[in-house]
């Protein structure tokens, strides 16, 4: 399922690289996409069903610590765990006809959050967070540290697609951390707008167009590997 919502994400990117539209580059948009497609509310149940049993799986592996895991590897079964119970919710939400953007729930978790005590330390402590995870992420594309989460080589086209993922998904999430830093700064919870309004950022660059379409490349790349992930992950 991972790869399919990365596929369906670049595919949106690329409309929202050429075009006005494109409705959101981001999971919600992915979803969405999903939704509206013939077959798409029964992939959306499969979806929620097996997102639910991947968090139950990483909740699992953090509480036994199984094949002698060390703390910070039962951090990462955590964060792993919300992730997949964050998409099981959303998928959830798709599925029973309702719609939900990530982008609004970005922009209200932070307005929320600034309005608590240190507010504006907390975001900004998100967006370097989030920058951590972009620069891990590329680390481990050059690197192509991917490999040692499989099991066994999953062929050098795996190796090109998931080094050319991890490292234009870390450029992407960069973006969205400097978002957060910025909307920390201005103390202005509209400037974090998630993944979408990261990418979107993007295209107002210079030249933005070409750079938003490697991006989009680099995402549909990381969804190809993912397939392979799946198939290959130690377990």
């Amino acid at each position: 399922m991972s790869g399919l919502l990365h596929l369906l994400i670049a595919y949106i990117a690329l409309k929202v690289a050429w075009t006005a539209g494109g409705g959101s580059a981001d999971q919600s948009g992915a979803l969405a996409t999903l939704a509206n497609s013939t077959g798409g509310p029964f992939v959306l149940w499969l979806a929620v069903v097996g997102f639910v049993l991947l968090a139950v799986w990483q909740l699992t592996e953090a509480v036994s610590g199984a094949h002698g895991a060390e703390a910070s590897d039962r951090a990462k079964n955590v964060g792993k765990m919300v992730v997949y119970a964050v998409l099981a919710w959303t998928a959830l939400t798709f599925a029973t006809g309702s719609s939900t953007s990530s982008e609004g729930q970005t922009k209200d978790f932070t307005a929320g959050l600034m309005q608590q005590t240190g507010g504006r330390v907390l975001v900004g402590a998100i967006g370097l967070g989030v920058i951590g995870v972009a620069g891990y992420h590329v680390y481990k594309g050059w690197k192509k540290k991917f490999l040692e989460d499989l099991r066994e080589h999953p062929g050098s086209w795996a190796v090109h697609a998931g080094r050319f993922g991890y490292i234009a998904k870390g450029a992407a999430l960069a973006v969205v951390g400097a978002l957060f830093l910025v909307a920390a700064v201005h103390k202005a919870p509209s400037e974090a707008t998630g993944l979408d309004g990261g990418l979107r950022t993007l295209r107002e660059a210079p030249a933005g167009s070409i750079l938003l379409t490697l991006v989009a490349l680099g995402l549909a790349a990381y969804g190809i590997y993912s397939f392979a992930r799946a198939r290959y992950a130690r377990v």
